[in-house]
């Protein structure tokens, strides 16, 4: 059975029922919200994008949509704290198009990264994860750079297990470990200071999307080319993409760069 935008908004109708909760459909934008009556705190569902993915991959896509909305949904709706959460402060890494204020407004703790990315920071919670804003600092009483010295301490001691792939005598090295911080491991400058020391070549990286960091040791002008397409196809698939530039690395700087065609990057200025 084909999916619709009027089907779906029927199943996920029934599937958000809650005494609590309000859902509203809009016509004209296609989307479908539930939010807490109370705080008006919600999720907007952009309706036509899980109909494609139904239509390819069946009913475990919407169970893996409600999974993920009524956990955002609970978390919404909890008093976070950050003191005795210390451990679980972690940096995250977003485009610089991420939004920096939360939908109610409130401005998101960040920190410049390069031209193409920024540092935020989250508490996980688990099965997710919550952005640290400015009302929750202030409630506490810690200040950003506290936050930063913290979060920067705990990802350092996150593993930094890859996988090495070798294409066109240039090496590849994968970082994937699905515990939602793989990109953020471009900011461990020890882990990075130790992949250069033992590069042939130039060494570039790339962050394509939330879940994978790519290492490069481009030994010829072929990896380049290797690296931007792989770059450009993990930052199709990704779930929270990141950036489709390749960065290169040199004297602990990183350097977006467009990869021009017979294979010679250039600078992102």
């Amino acid at each position: 059975m084909q999916m619709t935008s009027i089907k779906l908004k029927k199943l996920l109708d029934e599937r958000f029922q809650n005494d609590n909760w309000q859902t509203t459909y809009n016509r004209d934008k296609d989307t479908f919200r539930v939010e807490w009556k109370a705080s008006k705190q919600g999720i907007t569902i952009t309706l036509p994008n899980v109909v494609a993915k139904y239509n390819q991959k069946g009913e475990s896509v919407i169970d893996d949509l409600e999974d993920h909305v009524k956990e955002a949904l609970r978390i919404m709706n909890e008093e976070q704290q950050l003191e005795g959460m210390e451990k679980q402060i972690f940096p995250v890494i977003r485009s610089t198009s991420f939004p920096i204020k939360t939908n109610a407004n409130n401005k998101l703790i960040y920190k410049e990264h390069t031209a193409e990315t920024r540092i935020f920071y989250a508490i996980d919670l688990g099965k997710s994860y919550r952005l640290i804003d400015q009302p929750l600092i202030e409630k506490e009483g810690w200040s950003e750079e506290r936050i930063d010295e913290i979060a920067s301490f705990n990802l350092r001691s996150l593993p930094v297990d890859y996988k090495h792939d070798q294409v066109a005598d240039n090496d590849f090295y994968f970082l994937a470990s699905q515990d939602g911080y793989d990109a953020s491991r471009i900011l461990n400058e020890a882990f990075l200071e130790e992949m250069k020391a033992n590069s042939k070549g130039e060494m570039a990286v790339a962050v394509p999307h939330q879940d994978v960091f790519i290492i490069a040791d481009v030994q010829n002008k072929m990896g380049y080319d290797v690296l931007a397409q792989m770059t450009m196809k993990f930052f199709a698939e990704g779930r929270i993409p990141i950036t489709s530039l390749p960065m290169i690395y040199e004297d602990k700087h990183l350097e977006p760069i467009f990869i021009l065609a017979k294979n010679r990057p250039e600078k992102d200025n």
